[in-house]
């Protein structure tokens, strides 16, 4: 008896990149330097999929530089705020009163006002914020979304938590 040879499956193990939320460390020892000035607005970018990236964004994402690819794609972002097409992500102004100690505890706090991406379809998992005031596009937070957020020929808005000593988006204990 001939017994057929079994076939080998094989598989695509397909490497995507991660976010996760964090500080940048850079930005932690630029803000010990005095590089970064909160009296000025901020930037937003938007990262893809996870599954959709090249590389992982965390602590140790530095700069906007490395981003290329990952950043999400269309027509009305690229036109208005994509990096790749020569702009600089969306305006996160500092919220009026911020940065501050919050009330009944020794913790700074800041707080942004909402960040709208207008008119675009996009899927994104996560997104940077970043100082574009400094000449080294430098790199404040990457922050995950916790799954996939989208928006189809509409706003894609970002809502950053209540300021608190443990519920701002940045924070200084």
């Amino acid at each position: 008896m001939i017994c057929p040879r079994r076939q080998r499956k094989t598989r695509n193990y397909n490497m995507a990149g991660t976010i996760t939320t964090a500080l940048s460390d850079q930005f932690k020892l630029q803000l010990l330097k005095g590089n970064h000035d909160f009296d000025n607005s901020m930037r937003v970018i938007l990262l893809k999929e996870e599954e959709n990236l090249t590389q992982n964004y965390d602590a140790t994402t530095a700069d906007i530089s490395t981003v290329g690819a990952d950043e999400v794609s269309d027509t009305n972002y690229n036109a208005t705020y994509s990096l790749n097409a020569g702009n600089n992500g969306a305006e996160a102004t500092v919220a009026s009163g911020f940065p501050q100690i919050a009330t009944g505890t020794t913790t700074a706090v800041m707080d942004f006002n909402d960040v709208t991406f207008s008119n675009v379809t996009v899927a994104s998992d996560g997104c940077i914020l970043y100082n574009h005031n400094n000449t080294g596009n430098e790199v404040i937070a990457v922050f995950s979304f916790g799954g996939t957020v989208s928006s189809t020929s509409g706003d894609f808005t970002i809502q950053f938590p209540a300021p608190g000593a443990t519920t701002s988006i940045l924070r200084i204990a």
